[in-house]
């Protein structure tokens, strides 16, 4: 159960008053005590990440299962992930996103939450080049196990071209196959016809490769048909769902998404009370009656 900020800081206050002024080294690096209280909708999904098992449980789930889809995948050489006719004498590949599929960036958005800031270019740029991301639950094994079956593994990002130096030594520091002498890592504007929507990748590699499994944490990393309204996706996602844990594979992602953004507008430019009160409008509320 979360306690609530102002009894931490009366708390906190307390402590201070009996104990005397802490000496400045002996002092944690921690935001302003008004940054931490003020309200910020990754709180609750940040905290999950970190600090639940229930999170690495269900990591852990969705990573069993793919091997299990795997090795039934391997056994059939008409199975594909995309759906490809005449595929059966390709090899096989697994295609991943990076993002909170395979690398956890919860201390990332823990940092939004506790220095009281949004999202940003720069902070983002900085946290890539700080390799600190950590491996998300049941990812490297699976992978592992993938690679040791001679399936190719593709990591299919948006993470741009020139934050591959430093995503790649993240990942080789973590323990992740990178592909040999094929290129394996993907990125955003790598070639101009790969942008955000990442369609054109994973057609790229269905040219040469039999895909077996997807995973992902958004619907995005799946197919072209994650745009529109709340409606549109839901549509979508009924004409697509024999799909998921059969050869699609969804990463639980509380922090943000396609899933979020949806429901303002995909309009980054309204500020955070503006998005905020669209997201409540969004709800389908029970209330009890009079």
């Amino acid at each position: 159960m979360l306690r609530s900020p102002l009894l931490l800081t009366f708390w906190a206050s307390a402590c201070l008053l009996v104990a005397g002024p802490v000496a400045a080294q002996d002092t944690p690096a921690t935001a302003p005590a008004a940054a931490q209280t003020a309200p910020n909708d990754l709180l609750n999904a940040a905290l999950w990440m970190q600090r639940s098992v229930e999170f690495k449980a269900n990591a852990l789930a969705v990573y069993a299962l793919g091997r299990i889809r795997l090795d039934e995948a391997l056994a059939d050489k008409s199975a594909s992930a995309l759906d490809q006719t005449g595929a059966a004498d390709m090899p096989p590949a697994v295609i991943l996103d990076l993002d909170e599929t395979v690398m956890d960036n919860s201390a990332y958005e823990s940092g939004l939450v506790t220095s009281g800031t949004d999202y940003s270019s720069k902070t983002w740029a900085a946290w890539v080049a700080a390799k600190q991301a950590k491996a998300i639950p049941g990812s490297l094994d699976y992978i592992r196990y993938a690679d040791s079956k001679g399936v190719k593994i593709f990591y299919v990002t948006n993470r741009k071209a020139d934050e591959e130096a430093a995503t790649r030594a993240n990942l080789e520091a973590l323990g992740y196959p990178m592909g040999g002498n094929v290129d394996t890592f993907l990125t955003r504007d790598e070639k101009p016809e790969w942008k955000s929507d990442k369609t054109t990748r994973r057609d790229f590699i269905a040219k040469d490769y039999r895909v077996v499994a997807m995973f992902g944490d958004n619907f995005n990393d799946f197919t072209d048909k994650a745009a529109g309204t709340t409606e549109e996706r839901e549509t979508a996602f009924e004409a697509l769902q024999a799909h998921f844990a059969t050869d699609w594979f969804m990463l639980a992602n509380p922090t943000y998404g396609s899933w979020e953004s949806t429901t303002f507008g995909d309009d980054f430019k309204l500020s955070n009370d503006e998005k905020r009160a669209l997201k409540v409008k969004a709800l389908q509320p029970w209330t009890p009656s009079p």
